[in-house]
């Protein structure tokens, strides 16, 4: 168990939380492992936790989920420079305290509680005297997100945190009433509710530290606060409508850049459900398998309406309807039969052929595919046949019966033409014969001639030319 983070929670949620930890959490062997530590935190005092019961409980229950550091299972992304914003990979939204009605005490006492050291503000200058210059709070400009212009907080940047230009020997003549400058918070008295800052950059956290400090132009000031702005300007503009009209809410990849954010994988996603700790999600609970059950379902409801059509003769809507299904399912076979018995209806052979081809690719069992397809391949030797290409047919027939052993026209086929190809062989044997015959004489001058001119030919060399000649003529 994360011992620091369940250390933070007792120390805000004090001794009552403590003891249901121990209560539900006595078999588990990692909360006994820091038991002994947690027993020494320190807890805040205060009269305003009451009511938090339901909340300790669950804490409780869920403790050896919730401080789990398998929570993580990827690295966190750096936090990018505040001008990349401008990019806006996900909705900057303004502080959600302006759409709810917080009063003005409520608003300034949470600040006071939740600014740190090291925290980034804007402000703008609105007194200089020889020690510093007093700076209007703006708003947060990193870390927390707030909007403060309207609590009227004052912070004093100190002549000693203002680091020297070089050509200026005294550092305030650089500044001028009215410029906005991004500070880091130096120190914070809450009792005396001052603020201090500084323009070093040593000051802030490790990880705001690559933000710029010093002044800026309006341009530079954060989104949230510009967008804040717009909501005080019209009390119309609901959560709902400025979520909605920023640019980030609209990138299809923002779910993604956001796990990503803060280190929180998609492919082992953690889960409150004690089920989902035991095992992974299983393959088809993933978007893309439920991605292809929907566009399956899609298809084939254009399937029935292209059926629909057929039937009632609208042979070019049917084939809209098809195309349609394919579009959103590339091998849906009911999609692809369809298809192919509407391509073969109107003459189409060779297009139907190969939409059964493929639609038995995807499912080799589809009864209407292999009907269909047997069919075709009958009509397409026909075709052949009548063509004189009789070799070709008799392979196409053969195939279909592979298809439909029983089907009776492709049987009957068959046996025709291969009584027409039985018929036809002696007359073809009888061409060759008499190729041999006048080929022979010819064959026989040939090697008197070339002994003439040659001298000896080998006996052995006139056998093979007798036996191959012939043949090849």
């Amino acid at each position: 168990m994360d011992r620091d983070l369940l250390k933070q929670c007792l120390t805000y949620h004090g001794e009552s939380l403590f003891n249901k930890l121990k209560c539900e959490q006595t078999e588990n062997p990692d909360f006994q492992a820091v038991v002994s530590d947690l027993s020494k935190a320190t807890y805040e005092s205060s009269a305003e936790k009451q009511g938090s019961q339901l909340v300790e409980q669950f804490i409780a229950r869920k403790a050896d989920i919730l401080f789990c550091p398998a929570w993580k299972t990827a690295t966190p992304q750096k936090q990018e420079h505040e001008e990349e914003e401008a990019a806006e990979p996900y909705a900057v939204m303004p502080p959600v305290e302006l759409f709810m009605e917080l009063s003005y005490e409520e608003r300034r006492a949470m600040i006071y509680r939740d600014l740190e050291k090291g925290d980034i503000v804007v402000g703008r200058i609105n007194n200089i005297r020889e020690y510093g210059f007093f700076l209007t709070l703006l708003c947060m400009a990193g870390g927390l997100k707030r909007d403060i212009e309207d609590l009227e907080l004052s912070a004093l940047c100190h002549v000693r945190e203002i680091p020297s230009t070089g050509s200026h020997d005294d550092p305030l003549s650089y500044y001028q009433i009215g410029d906005i400058i991004r500070a880091g918070v130096k120190d914070i008295d809450r009792y005396q509710e001052k603020i201090t800052v500084t323009l070093h950059q040593t000051s802030l956290s490790t990880s705001l530290e690559h933000i710029k400090l010093g002044v800026i132009t309006k341009e530079e000031l954060p989104i949230h606060y510009n967008r804040s702005l717009r909501v005080a300007a019209d009390s119309s503009k609901t959560y709902e409508c400025i979520l909605r009209s920023c640019h980030g809410y609209q990138n299809p990849s923002v779910v993604d850049y956001m796990l990503e954010k803060v280190g929180i994988s998609d492919t082992h996603p953690p889960s409150m459900m004690r089920g989902l700790q035991s095992k992974l999600f299983q393959e088809e609970d993933f978007a893309s398998v439920i991605r292809k059950k929907q566009s399956a379902s899609w298809a084939l409801k254009c399937v029935r309406a292209g059926v629909d059509h057929f039937k009632h003769g609208r042979h070019v809507e049917a084939m809209n309807e098809y195309n349609k299904a394919l579009e959103i399912d590339t091998n849906n076979v009911e999609a692809l039969v369809a298809r192919g018995a509407l391509y073969a209806n109107k003459g189409s052979i060779m297009k139907a052929i190969t939409d059964f081809e493929l639609a038995l690719e995807n499912c080799p069992d589809h009864r209407n595919a292999k009907k269909y397809l047997c069919q075709t391949l009958v009509e397409r030797g026909k075709q052949l046949e009548e063509q004189e290409k009789l070799v070709t047919a008799e392979g196409l027939y053969r195939r279909a019966l592979t298809l439909d052993d029983s089907n009776p026209e492709a049987k009957e086929a068959l046996h025709n033409i291969t009584d027409t190809i039985q018929k036809r062989l002696p007359r073809s044997r009888q061409k060759i014969k008499t190729k041999t015959r006048v080929a022979r004489p010819v064959l026989k001058n040939y090697v008197r001639s070339y002994k003439r001119r040659r001298g000896m030919l080998s006996t052995d060399l006139q056998v093979r030319l007798v036996q191959i000649l012939p043949i090849k003529t």
